[in-house]
């Protein structure tokens, strides 16, 4: 799978990262695509996602501060975080969304991830 993450760094807290995943066409599978982050001794998490349709979701924890994009024509995912916090800090996936045999739509497909860490 060539999913290619790239954007993470080094920011202190208030600070903004701007994500960026090559999708290299994955973006026109499955029903969509998101971002998940995965600290330290935590579990992967869904942060973000955008459907097919353009509907987007976010998780509690960065609503209002992370904004998911995509521009088609490029195969390009997006995730721009402001405000950033130090629970922010984890490793950021790219991943496409496919329907599972229960006809939820999940991410089954990773890149291989870029860090991101803020500093107090």
């Amino acid at each position: 799978v060539q999913l290619m993450e790239s954007g993470g760094g080094s920011v202190q807290a208030g600070g903004s990262l701007k994500l960026s995943c090559d999708t290299s066409g994955y973006i026109f599978s499955g029903c969509g695509m998101g971002w998940a982050r995965q600290a330290p001794g935590a579990e992967r998490e869904l942060v973000s996602s955008i459907s097919t349709d353009g509907t987007t979701t976010y998780a509690d924890s960065v609503k209002d501060r992370f904004t998911i994009s995509q521009d088609k024509t490029k195969n390009m995912l997006y995730l721009q975080m402001n405000s950033l916090k130090t629970e922010d800090t984890a490793v950021y996936y790219c991943a496409v969304l496919f329907e599972d045999s229960s006809l939820r739509c999940i991410p089954q497909l990773w890149g291989q991830g870029t860090q991101v860490t803020v500093s107090s």
